[in-house]
């Protein structure tokens, strides 16, 4: 099993990077939190957590602790699967999500894409008591670059997360009417609010 992988970033956006480590090219898939912490960086070292199911073997990544911990407590709850911890964790950062089960903040939990009433119940419910050792460092990171370019980036990642375009084309245009100043995390983040 892999435990991190350091290396060059040959290839990164919201849904995964392309960690070159001595010539091997690992793709990772990664959350929002973790893209804002490595957009901007030629290097980094991401923390594993890796899925093997009988089509695939997948690599998600990490750029804290806090959050692949948070993501392994998750996978912990039946109904989650790794696909919806990876959403959860693009929709909030370890802080708001550990707060969230720590309040037992079921409507919280609710917004995020795809987690119904009895699942949110049963996040809460299962690892109320397994959240107070992650008080998370994670903190979201901001953009500035033009509004149209980042509404591009955005679509891009959410087409590739598995939403239709046409859906996401919409959700994005009220998102950055209301803020055309929305970096590509803030628009994503408030798509996935609006329940594309």
């Amino acid at each position: 099993m892999y435990n991190y992988i350091r290396g060059t970033i040959d290839e990164v956006n919201p849904a995964y990077a392309v960690i070159d480590c001595q010539g091997v090219g690992y793709l990772l898939e990664i959350t929002l939190n973790t893209y804002s912490q490595i957009k901007d960086l030629s290097e980094t070292k991401l923390l594993v957590h890796e899925v093997v199911r009988e089509d695939a073997h997948l690599l998600f990544g990490f750029y804290t602790s806090d959050e692949r911990d948070l993501f392994r407590l998750l996978l912990g709850v039946n109904g989650v699967g790794a696909a919806t911890a990876r959403m959860m964790l693009s929709s909030l950062t370890v802080d708001e999500l550990s707060k969230a089960i720590l309040d037992q903040d079921v409507k919280r939990v609710q917004k995020v894409k795809g987690i119904g009433a009895k699942t949110a119940q049963r996040i809460l419910l299962e690892l109320r008591d397994k959240i107070d050792p992650l008080a998370g460092h994670t903190a979201s990171g901001t953009a500035a670059t033009s509004t149209s370019a980042n509404a591009d980036e955005a679509l891009s990642a959410l087409v590739m997360l598995g939403f239709p375009r046409p859906a996401s084309e919409k959700v994005i245009g009220i998102v950055t009417k209301a803020d055309p100043t929305a970096s590509v995390e803030e628009i994503i983040k408030q798509a996935l609010a609006h329940g594309i």
